[in-house]
């Protein structure tokens, strides 16, 4: 049974060390298409930066998404003069698809990504992965929306901006603040577990990588920046919106319905001594109690709405027996979702089940009771059925809580609640780098050859099929 103290496949997080100068550490992924006149000073000026501030080796890598201009042939020569420049081309449109493609690939322990117009003030970048590289957090975002973040852009934009995140907010609790900045790095470790949960291929791929992560409870960062608006930006403002609110249905209706293995992404606690397991504690067992305390408070007001309700029409046995068997059926679902931290459709019929078998006890406590009032006298109170009622049942919830713990949601093996709901990773068709060292000509732009540098690439995952995006 999978609860938050359990290790998830997810290491505790560590301060990398400072490697080999030769191994990159962060590689930075621009995402393009038909960029052939920003791609250059873009990758010419975010190189110059990293040389001269980042201390740790890096790799940019232009992540060319079905270009048909002269930008694969200006990553080409960009990659044949950077040695730290590298370059990647899909046949298949999609900043989520680029990502993916590349993040799922690299090596490097820091991945990163920024949009090539670069609106963010690169000064950010550092802030920017400093908490990944000290173990202090998951993933890291750019926000335009905190007070100390400086904008310039258009009221158009800022209305939509805000108006998208208040969406998320309201539809899918999400507490961050800025869902579409392109300015984000990711853990690998955590990328590797979270980006075969993330279906998008396009825009909101950000938006449900974040959503993830953080119902996972996975830490992330926020660091306002510095951003001025591209007023030549062709992202398709209308189509966009529209994609992200289906995004949004679906990523909602996944996580109500609990089909996501969110646990394998579990983190376990860190260094401190007041996080390490006593000697002789149950594992989860403070929380377990927690959880099970406020479900049963909830639990008893429902249940107590129920019989009044039903006591109208009937009388007090039929009345608590009807109360008890919808509150213990939603008590047995909250139990299993909050309480013990099982996720998913697996096992729900059996445990609803076994839920109400504790359910038949607690019926037995409560009918018991409401006859031995029945019995002490003709015509009890209203006030005295309930107080009878409010103590029995705080008898039975002592008891349903053993049971739930011991019978219907036991403790699983370490080796089985480390990988709950693993699966394997589907399997990546390789590719290959572009151009590390391909010589290009200066006369090849003008002239539109591009078979000597352009690799046609096979999609890396079976999502990847999305040959009408626009994007």
């Amino acid at each position: 049974m999978p609860t938050d103290s359990s290790p998830g496949t997810l290491p505790a997080r560590e301060h990398l060390p400072a490697g080999d100068a030769g191994t990159p550490v962060l590689d930075v992924v621009i995402p393009v298409h038909n960029e052939e006149k920003d791609l250059q000073p873009c990758v010419r000026r975010l190189h110059e930066h990293l040389t001269r501030t980042f201390p740790y080796a890096f790799r940019i890598t232009v992540a060319d998404n079905a270009s048909t201009d002269a930008t694969p042939l200006v990553a080409a020569r960009l990659a044949a003069e950077l040695p730290e420049v590298t370059g990647l081309r899909l046949e298949q449109k999609g900043r989520g698809r680029a990502l993916r493609a590349v993040w799922s690939a690299s090596e490097a322990p820091i991945l990163a990504y920024m949009d090539v117009d670069l609106s963010t003030d690169l000064n950010a970048l550092l802030p920017l992965v400093a908490p990944l590289i000290s173990g202090h957090s998951d993933l890291a975002i750019g926000s335009r929306l905190t007070r100390s973040s400086r904008v310039v852009r258009g009221p158009k934009r800022e209305f939509i901006s805000r108006t998208y995140n208040l969406i998320l907010r309201g539809s899918l609790q999400a507490r961050f603040s800025d869902a579409q900045c392109g300015f984000k790095a990711i853990r690998r470790e955590v990328a590797q577990e979270l980006l075969p949960l993330v279906e998008d291929t396009g825009w909101f791929f950000d938006t449900e990588m974040l959503v993830l992560a953080e119902r996972a409870g996975l830490r992330i960062h926020e660091v306002p920046v510095d951003w001025v608006d591209d007023p030549d930006s062709a992202v398709h403002i209308v189509k966009t919106a529209t994609d992200d609110l289906r995004g949004v249905w679906r990523v909602g209706r996944a996580l109500a319905t609990g089909s996501l293995p969110l646990d394998r992404l579990t983190r376990p606690f860190g260094d401190d001594p007041r996080d390490r397991e006593l000697a002789g504690v149950p594992s989860g067992l403070a929380r377990q109690l927690l959880g099970f305390c406020v479900v049963g408070a909830l639990s008893t007001l429902f249940y107590l709405l129920l019989y009044g309700l039903f006591r109208q029409f009937t009388g007090p046995q039929v009345a608590n027996a009807l109360a008890l068997l919808v509150s213990a059926t939603a008590n047995t679902a909250a139990n299993r979702r909050l309480t013990f931290g099982v996720r998913g459709r697996g096992g729900a019929v059996r445990h609803q089940a076994q839920g109400l078998v504790v359910f038949g006890i607690g019926l037995a406590l409560t009918s018991g009771s409401l006859a031995a009032l029945g019995a002490a006298t003709d015509h009890p109170a209203h006030s005295t059925e309930l107080a009878v009622l409010i103590a029995a049942n705080l008898a039975a919830t002592v008891l349903r809580f053993l049971l739930l713990r011991a019978w219907v949601f036991p403790d699983r093996p370490s080796s089985e609640q480390a990988h709950p709901h693993q699966q394997p990773h589907p399997q990546q068709r390789p590719y290959r780098r572009l151009y590390p060292n391909t010589q290009v000509r200066a006369g090849e732009a003008a002239d539109g050859d591009r078979r000597d540098v352009t690799l046609h690439l096979q999609p890396v995952l079976p999502h990847d099929t999305d040959p009408g995006d626009p994007r």
